[in-house]
C-alpha cells in the first residue's frame, strides 16, 4: 500500500468505536470481525452503510463472525494478506479479566487470547494496537502459584520469533482516557507492537506511541475546541428529561426527550453533522417505578455525589443493589459499564440513557445504535444490547488520537 493509504483490520470490533476513531484519523478499514449480531448491526449501519469505510474482501461474507471460524475456514486467505495490512487493532472480550465483574480465570472468553495470537501470526501486520481492561495486567488471586498476567503472556507470544514469523517489538502501558478529553475515568491497558524487521527501517519503537500521544493530546484537543478534561455536565447537560418528554421513536411504550441548547464545546462537537431532528437517537428513559424514583430522589438529596455507596452504607438508604454511584456533574464519570443501573443521573431521579452513556464514551450523536436496549439473566453472556455495546467500546475520540499517532509511526 502507498504511504498515504493506511490499512487495518479490527478484531473483536464491537459496535465500532475504535474503527470510527480510525476512520476520523484517515485510516482505511479492510474488514472487522465481531461475533455478536447485535453489535455488528450497529457497526454495519454506521461504518459500512453510512461511511463506506471498509473495503471488505470477496471471500468474507459481510456479517458477524466468530474469529475461530475465520481461523479455521480462511487460513490461506488470511496468509494472502501479508504485506497488505499495516495494522491490526482490538483486544479480546474483557469480562473474564475485569475487576468490575467476577474475574474468572476459567471464563471461556479468556481463551480468545490464543485466537488473537494465531490471527497475528497468520496476517503479520506491520503494527499492532491491542486494548484490554486494567485487570489484564493482574494475576488471578485464586491461582497465585501458576497464575499469569495475561499481558505478559501476550507480549511473550508476540515477541517470540519462529518459522516464517519474525515476531514483534512490543510495549504496553495503562492509559486513563479521562486525560485525553473523554468525560470518563476509564483506565485501559494499551499494547503497541511493531514487526521486528521494520523497527530499524522505520527507526521507531513501540514506546514512541505513548510518548507521542501524550505529547500531541493538547494540540489535538485544542483543534477540536476542547480542554484536556471534560466533566459529566459538559457531556450530557443538554439531554435532560426536563427539556420536554416525547414518545421514544423506536419504543412507543417509553419516553424520550428533545434536545436542549448545547451548553459546552464538547456537546457542540458531538452534535456536529447530526441531522435527525430534535430527538436524540437511543435516548429512551427507563420506566422506573414509584419506589425507585423515591429512592433516587433521596440519593440525590442526601447521598455523597461521585462516591460508591456500598457495604454498610447501603442500609442508610435501604439499597438492595451491591453498590451504586450518584454522578457528580463537576467531574468525569466513573467507568461506563454494561449495567446502566450502577449509576444515578446527577440531577434527575433516573439512570442514564444509552445516548447519555454514548456521550460519556465520545460517540457523536449521528452514530445510531441498533438492536434491543437491554437484556438479562443467562442472555447476558450471549446478547450484546445497546447499553453493552456502548459500555464495551473504545471511545472514538481516543481512537482518533491513537490513529493519528500510529499513522505517523508507520510513516517512520
Amino acid at each position: 500500500m502507498g504511504k498515504n493509504i493506511h490499512t487495518y483490520i479490527d478484531l473483536f470490533a464491537g459496535c465500532g468505536g475504535l474503527s470510527l476513531g480510525l476512520n476520523q484519523s484517515g485510516w482505511n478499514g479492510i474488514f472487522a470481525i465481531e461475533k455478536s449480531p447485535f453489535a455488528f448491526s450497529t457497526l454495519k449501519y454506521n461504518l459500512i452503510d453510512k461511511l463506506n469505510h471498509f473495503q471488505w474482501p470477496d471471500w468474507l461474507e459481510q456479517k458477524e463472525h466468530d474469529i475461530n471460524c475465520i481461523l479455521k475456514n480462511h487460513k490461506e486467505n488470511l496468509k494472502s494478506l501479508r504485506n497488505q495490512v499495516d495494522l491490526v487493532v482490538g483486544g479480546p472480550p474483557c469480562q473474564g479479566f475485569s475487576t468490575a465483574g467476577r474475574r474468572e480465570e476459567s471464563d471461556q472468553r479468556n481463551k480468545l487470547i490464543n485466537s488473537y495470537i494465531k490471527f497475528i501470526r497468520l496476517v503479520q501486520p506491520k503494527m499492532i494496537f491491542f486494548e484490554n481492561v486494567k485487570g489484564f495486567t493482574q494475576r488471578f488471586e485464586k491461582n497465585k502459584s501458576k497464575g499469569i498476567r495475561y499481558s505478559e503472556y501476550v507480549q511473550k507470544s508476540l515477541k517470540r520469533s519462529g518459522k516464517d514469523f519474525t515476531g514483534y517489538e512490543v510495549f504496553g502501558e495503562l492509559i486513563n482516557f479521562a486525560e485525553y478529553g473523554i468525560p470518563q475515568k476509564r483506565t485501559r491497558f494499551i499494547l503497541v507492537g511493531i514487526r521486528k524487521d521494520l523497527t530499524s527501517i522505520l527507526q521507531v519503537k513501540p514506546q514512541n506511541f505513548f510518548l507521542n500521544i501524550e505529547k500531541n493530546k493538547g494540540k489535538f484537543l485544542i483543534n477540536k475546541g476542547l480542554g484536556l478534561t471534560q466533566n459529566i455536565s459538559d457531556a450530557i447537560s443538554d439531554l435532560l428529561q426536563s427539556n420536554g418528554k416525547v414518545i421514544c421513536p423506536d419504543s412507543v411504550d417509553f419516553s424520550a426527550s428533545v434536545y436542549g441548547f448545547p451548553q459546552s464545546n464538547y456537546q457542540r462537537l458531538l452534535r456536529t453533522n447530526h441531522e435527525k431532528g430534535v430527538i436524540p437517537d437511543s435516548h429512551r428513559f427507563a420506566n422506573h417505578g414509584e419506589e425507585t424514583v423515591n429512592l433516587f430522589n433521596t440519593l440525590l438529596k442526601k447521598a455523597p455525589k461521585g462516591k460508591k455507596i456500598e457495604g454498610e452504607n447501603r442500609k442508610r438508604y435501604n439499597l438492595k443493589k451491591r453498590s451504586i454511584v450518584v454522578f457528580d456533574e463537576n467531574f468525569p464519570a466513573p467507568t461506563i459499564t454494561s449495567h446502566p443501573d450502577d449509576y444515578v443521573h446527577y440531577c434527575e431521579p433516573r439512570i442514564l440513557t444509552v445516548r447519555e452513556c454514548a456521550r460519556l464514551q465520545s460517540f457523536p450523536d449521528w452514530f445510531e445504535f441498533k438492536a434491543k436496549y437491554t437484556t438479562g439473566g443467562k442472555l447476558r453472556k450471549v446478547e450484546v444490547p445497546r447499553y453493552t455495546q456502548v459500555g464495551n467500546a473504545i471511545p472514538p475520540l481516543f481512537g482518533e488520537q491513537a490513529g493519528t499517532v500510529l499513522k505517523n509511526l508507520i510513516n517512520g
